[in-house]
């Protein structure tokens, strides 16, 4: 799959690895990126990057007008990048109930949102796809993540229903399940993390690639091999931490 010339909304576009897509788009010879954020004025370093070719996009993703809004906005889509996601600690018997809902909202339903809005649009462009970042742990959960492994599992099991569904359409569907990465999602979190701008790279060569699952970091890497050879091993190794 090509990225040159690909015009491409990236959620979450203000920070960490939606900052980093940005650059690894245009880095690939992407033409145009909406640049998506929750506040307009989050979003000046990532314009800063190309003010003609990045375009600064409002848009929450748990909230349908605004999903809505960016779709018909942006008609000349071929490649949505569904980067946004909160991180909510705590395990799955005492996480406040507020705090699953919050992660559902944006994890699962928000990228099922814009993949039902601009699924259509891609189509009508001629094909592309939709990348949906996700995350290790929906493998196998981490109990002090539990909140977030579920909504990212879920959205695993929905990236895989896209894939189905879109596969007559010239929509290829792709997950990404980075480790841990050098990002505010993590800060304070002492243990070994990539660089967001690796994992981006990664993202981009697995597209061209057309890799339907990518694992862009050695983390990720290292224990997607290690789960394929025996998936309750790493539940029990994640059981741990």
């Amino acid at each position: 799959m090509q990225i040159k010339d690909a015009v491409a909304p990236v959620t979450g576009a203000n920070r960490g690895i939606g900052l980093e897509l940005v650059k690894a788009l245009f880095d690939a010879g992407a033409g145009k990126v909406y640049a998506g954020g929750r506040k307009l004025d989050s979003l000046d370093a990532v314009q800063s990057l190309d003010r003609k070719r990045v375009i600064p996009i409002l848009v929450d993703v748990t909230n349908d007008q605004m999903v809505q809004n960016v779709s018909k906005a942006a008609p000349d889509v071929t490649i949505l990048m569904n980067n946004a996601g909160v991180l909510d600690f705590g395990s799955i018997v005492d996480a406040p109930l507020d705090a699953v809902r919050r992660n559902f909202e944006t994890n699962f339903y928000g990228k099922l949102k814009m993949a039902r809005a601009f699924a259509p649009v891609i189509e009508h462009n001629g094909g592309g796809a939709i990348v949906n970042i996700l995350t290790l742990v929906a493998l196998a959960s981490m109990p002090g993540l539990a909140v977030y492994n579920a909504s990212k599992a879920a959205a695993w099991s929905m990236t895989q229903s896209l894939r189905a569904s879109l596969a007559g359409k010239q929509v290829a569907v792709l997950g990404v399940f980075p480790g841990a990465v050098d990002t505010d999602m993590l800060k304070g979190v002492e243990m070994p993390k990539t660089p967001p701008r690796d994992v981006a790279a990664a993202v981009i060569r697995g597209i061209i690639e057309s890799q339907e699952d990518i694992f862009p970091d050695p983390m990720s890497a290292s224990l997607y091999e290690a789960w394929k050879k025996d998936h309750k091993a790493v539940e029990r190794q994640f059981a741990s931490m």
